[in-house]
């Protein structure tokens, strides 16, 4: 890509769809031919197995972008658009036929040229047989294409169900799986009705395999696992959390965390070098997300970049970008495939930026860093107890970050009223900010740039003929407050009490200590209103977009939390009857060490609802790979008063 000053500028997001909740508009330039060149296509979700969201095509530019004109809309669903959920798929279009899905998690297939349905596959027909009942739908961000002859397949997930839809009509292929589907939940080496796997993202197409991890719940790990795309039969797993004799098992202080711990799972996703056969993914952070006192040491392969070996699963290298994370830093979106020319010579690499807003640039086939990467002593004093951070982090030289690294009291919103300023200083004085390693605390600690700061799950852009990388970034304060859970809940409690523990524990870190919600979690107050016990219960069993299953919860749990969250006057008085050592944080063995809990996604807002911070709070950044340097910079918005 050019200058964003030069014309006939090619845009590395062609896809010239705009997915507004339920819609999907088209535009079109009228007599204009694509050219025939690599990266003509958008085949693969991110627009190539590189992830690299690139395109040749070049009839829409600077120049003629003013007479885009709606070609056609489709409306995937029917009725008040805004009870469902947003889209987020990204969709890919093979041979002239556009596969997307929608809100409602229908699959769905257009002529591409006029927008016209040719079929629809909603999963809940499937999903209501006794096979697939209570499926998490979650949401869902892609699907992948696969073809072999005459065999042509789109792979599609929900909740834990990984379906097999014949791309020209759009049925079910009940070969494939268990009449046409696989649950995820299996073969995990974990209690099936107690985990959970939820991919949001597409999977990767290997030859004749798919691979695939996802979103989890605390307690179900995130491997990553090779299907057969015929027949569905797992051919390999990659455990990210290592079992005994496998490398990086002794980064895990705990010799148990193999068969208790969570996570560490590529939830946004993987990118492919298909020649060479190795797949590359981000791995998030361990749970819990922000205390570590149960599993010390660095906890590979959690925050790691990790390249494996696509036809054996097996460990060709890894990088880890945080070590025992605390403050929820888990990497968001794929890894990208680069090529680089670095002081005369062509590099293959790999580029991952991150919600730090630091980029990695490693060799493809090493891991070794293209640019100098050092560790650096980071705080580690007011830890909570029990706690244990790591001394050193990671920080690459170049590129330089492409986000600010901590929140000082200069950096306060001087835009807004004296009043509201005056607030928000003594707010700030009683946080800790000392950098983005500032370790948790109670008092509360400043996140920054953000949990949704740095660079998200959409990713960053590549141009291969330039070597420049395009990440937007997002600068928002949120605040962390720890708190200490109850280890002695010993004697009877009633339904009502048992409910307040069991909200503490496994419900007050998404909708905060008062109910009330924060960030992209709803507040749950009121709704009683909408649920009864058994949908309440249901909804414990199936989650919903965000929200995981609880299926590991007994019904007398279930019927504790409904008592708080439902308002159960009938059975506030009444003696939980569950165990009461699933009221306790840890086992018998390890009850005596603290454990915690916070109190919600809570953003630092001044009195009228701006960020704390000054703007900019988001910029768009191009880098230049080949040196490390930025080519520009440009804030979406610097000044409240212009």
């Amino acid at each position: 890509m050019k200058s964003i000053t030069q014309s006939n500028q090619r845009f590395l997001l062609p896809i010239i769809i705009v997915a507004a909740i339920s819609s999907i508009l088209f535009f079109l330039i009228k007599d204009l031919k694509s050219k025939e060149t690599d990266y003509n296509e958008w085949k693969v979700s991110a627009g190539s197995k590189e992830s690299i969201k690139y395109s040749t095509l070049s009839e829409i530019d600077t120049n003629n972008v003013k007479n885009l004109e709606i070609a056609w809309i489709y409306q995937s669903e029917q009725g008040d658009s805004s009870k469902f959920g947003p889209m987020q798929t990204n969709p890919i279009i093979v041979q002239n036929i556009l596969y997307a899905v929608s809100p409602k998690m229908k699959l769905f297939a257009l002529n591409a040229a006029t927008g016209k349905e040719i079929w629809v596959f909603d999963p809940r027909d499937s999903l209501k047989s006794e096979r697939w009942h209570r499926k998490s739908e979650n949401m869902n961000r892609g699907v992948a294409y696969w073809e072999k002859d005459e065999d042509r397949r789109i792979i599609f997930t929900v909740g834990p169900v990984v379906f097999s839809i014949d791309a020209s009509t759009g049925a079910l292929i009940k070969s494939f799986g268990e009449a046409g589907g696989i649950d995820l939940r299996n073969g995990l080496d974990r209690e099936v009705q107690k985990s959970n796997m939820t991919p949001t993202s597409p999977v990767m197409v290997f030859k004749d395999y798919f691979i695939v991890s996802g979103q989890v719940d605390e307690g179900t790990p995130g491997h990553i696992r090779a299907f057969d795309v015929r027949t569905g039969e797992q051919k390999w797993i990659f455990h990210t959390i290592p079992y005994p004799g496998e490398y990086g098992y002794d980064t895990w202080e705990d010799s148990t965390a193999y068969k208790t711990k969570g996570s560490t799972n590529a939830w946004s996703g993987f990118s492919l070098d298909e020649d060479r056969g190795i797949l590359f993914a981000g791995i998030g952070n361990p749970t819990n997300d922000f205390y570590g006192g149960d599993r010390w040491g660095d906890g590979l392969f959690g925050n790691c970049i990790l390249a494996l070996d696509a036809n054996t699963g097996k460990r060709l290298w890894h990088f880890q970008t945080v070590h025992h994370d605390v403050w929820d830093m888990d990497i968001s979106s794929a890894p990208i495939l680069v090529s680089l020319n670095k002081d005369g010579k062509k590099i293959d690499a790999v580029a991952q930026t991150t919600k730090t807003g630091l980029i990695f640039v490693l060799d493809r086939l090493t891991g070794k860093p293209i640019y100098p990467i050092e560790e650096r002593a980071v705080p580690t004093e007011g830890v909570v107890q029990g706690e244990k951070l790591s001394p050193t982090q990671p920080f690459p030289v170049l590129p330089t970050p492409f986000a600010r690294q901590g929140m000082t009291e200069k950096d306060l919103n001087s835009l807004v009223s004296k009043s509201s300023f005056e607030d928000i200083k003594k707010r700030y004085q009683q946080y800790n900010s000392h950098g983005i390693y500032t370790p948790p605390s109670i008092n509360g600690t400043i996140i920054f740039p953000g949990y949704d700061g740095g660079g998200e799950w959409g990713g960053p852009s590549f141009d291969p003929e330039t070597g420049i990388l395009y990440v937007n970034s997002n600068e928002m304060t949120w605040v962390l407050n720890l708190v200490k859970l109850e280890n002695n809940v010993e004697g009877k409690k009633s339904n009502m009490q048992a409910g307040a523990i069991l909200y503490k524990k496994h419900c007050m870190t998404c909708h905060g200590p008062e109910r009330m919600g924060g960030g992209d979690y709803p507040s749950i107050i009121g709704v009683e209103k909408k649920y009864n016990y058994t949908k309440f219960n249901e909804l414990l069993s199936s989650g919903r977009r965000m929200m995981p299953p609880f299926n590991h919860l007994s019904e007398e749990e279930r019927i504790a939390l409904a008592t708080l969250v439902l308002d159960l006057k009938d059975k506030h008085g009444l003696t939980y009857s569950g165990k009461p050592e699933t009221l306790k944080v840890g086992t018998e063995e390890d009850n005596d060490k603290p454990n915690y809990s916070n109190t919600g996604y809570n953003k630092f807002l001044t009195k009228e609802g701006y960020p704390a911070v000054n703007p900019p709070w988001g910029t768009l950044n191009a880098i230049n790979l080949n040196t490390g340097e930025y080519v520009w910079k440009t804030a979406f918005l610097e000044n409240l008063k212009s």
